[in-house]
């Protein structure tokens, strides 16, 4: 067995430096151990170990994994090396947890074998020294040395199983730490905050943490929350993302628009929703590189500045009616699938002009080469000439008829012939004639695009 025990060793920062990836994090501890696991699944946190050592500290078994990474020098040459921790450590090594965790005390360093480790750095004796020290014992081995049954009828057997554990004549047991599969930080503030743009450093620390977690999982953010007190702040984007940069300025305008009700202690980040990442292919030339946000980025950005209603997209839907073959959606997906999302059809009320239906469909037709650029929220009633459509003088028509019939089987019934007329300011018109009930000679024409 080779065990490694890891302790986060803060690095004291320059008055006015900004906060590094270290300080951004919400538990550094947490983060080292979900960094830590990319390298074996036997990693444990152990609180209170010892006398002398403040703090949690992290223990891991590698004997396991290192066929896996070529040997235990090729894996400890990427754990101290080329993959370094997320968070500057003190670390130390061992056959045991155990002797690793006590190799991090400031009074092991001369310690040559087990036994000669100090008393204060075995968590189990942390409760008897004065008693030992008053019967001569300062060292493991000291202990060791003492009749068992003697030593656990008059300091408890707790100190003789930790002895036997870190000795290996007892296996060792822990709750291994596994990467969850929803990711909820906690973070204290330090203080009562009581705007809601104050905010923002303790949400900088728990996407840190996010981050972190998402990479150790591969995969990319799409809905979290950001929730103190009795409120909580939902935060969507429109593809999976990794970028912390994105998120925060995200987080910044939703804050600029809430108002708290009461001063906040506490903040909790939750994921809601995450996908796998896309690839991305790099291009071999300088110019191919892209330069600025995505249009991604920017919808997002846009919907948090003006609502998620107000940014929308267009989604084709399975309709042969041309009013019907589109619905226009928020820019933004729901943050859980299950969410419904209304689709909003173009209406009486809509605005005159919508965009145009029919080249959404990726296997183009013939007939939908005729089919407009823009389209009329509702169809324009063309005055009739001796049987012959004007709009802004008489209309002559250069193709068609497109015939559609639909919507008989589970909607309105149409039943239109669509014809491409030019007027004579060299205009292009969508024009139809309607079949339904009139004799062809006096059928209603309508201007649609």
């Amino acid at each position: 067995m080779h065990w490694i025990a890891w302790q986060w060793q803060p690095e004291p920062v320059p008055a006015g430096a900004p906060p590094d990836a270290v300080q951004a994090l919400a538990d550094v501890t947490e983060a080292l151990g979900w960094w830590a696991l990319q390298f074996t699944p036997r990693v444990a946190r152990v609180e209170g170990v010892a006398a002398g050592l403040h703090g949690s500290v992290l223990v891991m078994e590698i004997s396991g994994s290192e066929r896996l990474f070529g040997g235990r020098a090729a894996l400890l040459k990427q754990l101290f090396h080329q993959n370094k921790p997320v968070a500057p450590v003190k670390s130390a090594v061992g056959a045991t947890s155990l002797i690793a965790i006590a190799r991090l005390h400031p009074h092991s360093r001369r310690a040559r074998c087990a036994d000669d480790l100090p008393l204060a750095a075995l968590a189990a004796a942390r409760g008897h020294l004065a008693i030992l020290q008053t019967m001569g014992c300062t060292r493991w081995g000291h202990v060791r040395a003492l009749p068992r049954a003697g030593l656990a009828r008059r300091l408890g057997a707790d100190l003789v199983d930790a002895l036997d554990r870190a000795y290996g004549q007892a296996p060792e047991s822990y709750p291994w730490l596994v990467l969850p599969e929803v990711f909820v930080a906690r973070l204290d503030l330090a203080a009562q905050v009581e705007t809601a743009a104050a905010l923002m450093f303790g949400a900088r620390r728990l996407l840190g943490q996010l981050q972190l977690w998402l990479q150790m999982r591969q995969r990319g953010i799409l809905g979290l929350a950001l929730e103190w007190a009795s409120d909580r702040l939902v935060i969507r984007t429109a593809e999976p993302t990794l970028d912390m940069n994105h998120l925060q300025r995200l987080v910044a305008e939703h804050l600029e628009r809430v108002r708290l009700n009461a001063p906040v202690q506490t903040l909790t980040l939750r994921s809601l929703e995450t996908a796998a990442l896309p690839g991305a292919s790099a291009s071999l030339l300088a110019d191919g590189v892209r330069v600025g946000d995505s249009l991604q980025h920017l919808l997002d950005r846009l919907g948090a500045r003006l609502g998620p209603q107000s940014v929308m997209r267009v989604v084709a839907q399975a309709d042969h009616c041309p009013e019907r073959m589109q619905a226009w959606l928020a820019a933004v997906a729901p943050v859980h699938p299950a969410a419904p999302q209304i689709a909003i059809k173009k209406r009486a009320d809509s605005p005159q002009i919508t965009g145009a239906a029919g080249h959404f469909d990726c296997k183009t037709t013939q007939d939908d080469v005729f089919y407009p650029t823009w389209l009329l929220a509702e169809p324009l009633r063309l005055e009739l000439r001796q049987h012959q459509p004007h709009y802004q003088g008489a209309l002559t028509l250069l193709a068609g008829p497109q015939r559609i019939e639909t919507g008989w089987w589970d909607g309105p019934s149409v039943l239109r012939d669509y014809f491409i007329a030019r007027n004579p300011q060299a205009l292009l018109l969508w024009i139809y004639r309607d079949r339904l009930g009139d004799d062809p000679a006096t059928a209603r024409w309508y201007l649609h695009g």
